[in-house]
């Protein structure tokens, strides 16, 4: 069956998966394009800023498609908890790695890794990306009963623990380190409510 989604929507969900692979650097235009099938010539149609442009959505398609994750949980679960909450976060990982192995990682820590330290103009759309998927996560955690600032705080955690640890399990090709942080963390989350 054929991709329905335009070609421009093909070529971001296409960057975001190249870019877990290869990071921002290593992805170029033409194998965007080529991946997602779509017709050349189109980028410069489509993405006027450039490459610069594209990476930047793709942060932003990442960060909007976990933030939808963790709003799932809690209109799915019987009984949500902070804690149930992030072991889904980590499930998604433990099921991405069993299924297609180790090669491809967050896309916005694979990006962040390329770009954060220099001046490209992708740096404020991963910022931007960041702070959503975070404020996703703690206005869920105020909705279990985290008082506000703790929600802040307790979101930062698990969103740079579970960063951590997907690029520590990919780097072993084990998921020991998901395992280990989900259960770790777990004590800590549930007291907060």
């Amino acid at each position: 069956m054929a991709d329905e989604r335009h070609p421009r929507e093909r070529m971001v969900y296409s960057a975001v998966q190249l870019v877990r692979a290869r990071g921002a650097t290593g992805t170029g235009v033409r194998d965007v394009v080529e991946h997602a099938g779509a017709p050349r010539g189109s980028f410069q149609h489509y993405f006027p800023g450039g490459k610069d442009q594209l990476v930047g959505e793709a942060v932003r398609w990442a960060a909007d498609y976990a933030a939808r994750r963790v709003v799932a949980y809690r209109t799915t679960a019987r009984h949500p908890t902070p804690a149930g909450l992030f072991t889904h976060m980590v499930k998604q990982w433990k099921q991405d790695f069993t299924t297609r192995g180790y090669e491809r990682g967050c896309p916005l820590m694979a990006a962040a890794a390329d770009l954060a330290s220099g001046d490209s103009e992708v740096t404020g759309q991963l910022r931007i990306a960041i702070d959503s998927w975070e404020a996703a996560i703690a206005t869920e955690l105020v909705a279990m009963g985290v008082p506000a600032r703790r929600a802040k705080r307790l979101a930062t955690l698990m969103l740079s623990t579970l960063e951590g640890a997907i690029m520590s399990a990919r780097l072993r090709r084990d998921l020991g380190p998901l395992t280990t942080v989900a259960a770790e963390l777990a004590p800590l989350l549930d007291s907060a409510s």
